[in-house]
C-alpha cells in the first residue's frame, strides 16, 4: 500500500526551508523515505550509508525531483565516519540542523538493502516458533554485539558528531532517533533487536534531558512493522501464525516508510516545538491492547 502526501507548501511555507539534514541510514528503507520527505520541504539533505552506490542512488532521486542532496560514506559504527559525515554536512551546506539516525540492523549479518540476506538468515530460525527457548540458547555473544554496536552506539556515535555544531550555532536543532516497538515490546524481534531498541530508547530520552537548555529537542519514533528489505522475513511466517501476528495490528497490515518519514518531518519541524524526550509508534494500533 502506498501512502501519498503531496505536501510541499504547508501553511503556505516549506516546513524544513533552509533547513540542513543529515539522515545516516539514508541508502534505502526509512532513510531513503526520510531523506526524499525532507528535501520537498525544502531541507538540504545530506544521505549518510555504508554502501555507497544505494546513497547515491538517494542523492539521485531526491535531485531528480528538484531537491538538494548530497552523499557521504558512512559506517555507523565509526567514530572517525560520523565525524567526517558532520564535517561534510558544514563544508557543503554551512550548518546541521537534524540529524535522523535511520542506520540500524535486525540481525547480525544483515546488509543494507540486502533482502536475500534477510530472508535466509530468518528462514533457518523459523523453529524459535516451536522452540522459543533455543533463541536464547543459540544466541552468539558477538552477534549480540554486531546489532548493538550498529544500532545503539551508531545512534550515540551519530550524535555525539552532529551536536557540537548544534550546540555551537546557537540555534539548537533536532534529533529524530529510530527506535521500534520493540524498544516496549519483548515478542517485537530478535534479542540483539529489542535490547538495542529499548537502549536507544533510553538513550534519546537521556540526549533529551540533556541537550534542552541548548535548544536541542531529542525525540523517537517507534515504528511497527514497517514493509522494507529488512522485514521481509515476516513473509516466511507460517501462514496460521501470520493471520496471529496481524491479529495484533487493530489496522491488519505493515506500515510503509513514507509513514515514518511522515513521522520524522513533524519531528523534526517546529510543529514540533514542545516536543522533546518522546516516542511516536506509528504502529498500526500495536500499542492498544
Amino acid at each position: 500500500m502506498a501512502v501519498q502526501l503531496d505536501l510541499l507548501v504547508f501553511g503556505g511555507f516549506m516546513r524544513l526551508e533552509d533547513k540542513v539534514a543529515v539522515i545516516t541510514g539514508g541508502g534505502n528503507g526509512l532513510g531513503r523515505a526520510t531523506a526524499q520527505r525532507f528535501a520537498s520541504e525544502g531541507a538540504k539533505v545530506v544521505v549518510a550509508d555504508i554502501i555507497d552506490d544505494l546513497g547515491e542512488e538517494t542523492v539521485e532521486m531526491v535531485v531528480a525531483d528538484g531537491g538538494t542532496a548530497s552523499f557521504v560514506h558512512c559506517d555507523a559504527v565509526s567514530s572517525h565516519d560520523n565525524h567526517a559525515m558532520a564535517a561534510h554536512a558544514l563544508e557543503t551546506y554551512g550548518a546541521i540542523d537534524i540529524l535522523v539516525t535511520a542506520a540500524g540492523v535486525s540481525h547480525p549479518g544483515y546488509k543494507s538493502g540486502d533482502q536475500d540476506a534477510s530472508v535466509k538468515w530468518w528462514a533457518k530460525r523459523m523453529d524459535y516458533f516451536e522452540n522459543p527457548a533455543t533463541e536464547l540458547l543459540d544466541l552468539d555473544l558477538e552477534d549480540f554485539r554486531q546489532v548493538m554496536a550498529i544500532n545503539l552506539d551508531g545512534t550515540l556515535l551519530a550524535a555525539q558528531a552532529c551536536v557540537a555544531p548544534m550546540v555551537e550555532s546557537g540555534k539548537g536543532g533536532s534529533i529524530v532517533t529510530i527506535a521500534s516497538i520493540a524498544a516496549k515490546h519483548p515478542d517485537a524481534g530478535p534479542i540483539p533487536y529489542v535490547c538495542s531498541k529499548s537502549a536507544v530508547w533510553m538513550l534519546t530520552k537521556k540526549m533529551a534531558r540533556l541537550l534542552a537548555t541548548s535548544g536541542i529537542r531529542v525525540n523517537a519514533i517507534g515504528p511497527g512493522y514497517i514493509d522494507t528489505h529488512m522485514t521481509k522475513m515476516i513473509d516466511l511466517i507460517p501462514e496460521e501464525r501470520l493471520t496471529q501476528f496481524f491479529a495484533n495490528i487493530p489496522m491488519g497490515r505493515k506500515g510503509v516508510p513514507d509513514e515514518i518519514a511522515n513521522t520524522a518531518l513533524f519531528l523534526a519541524s517546529d510543529e514540533a516545538s514542545y516536543f522533546t524526550g518522546e516516542i511516536l509508534h506509528p504502529d498500526g494500533g500495536y500499542f492498544t491492547e
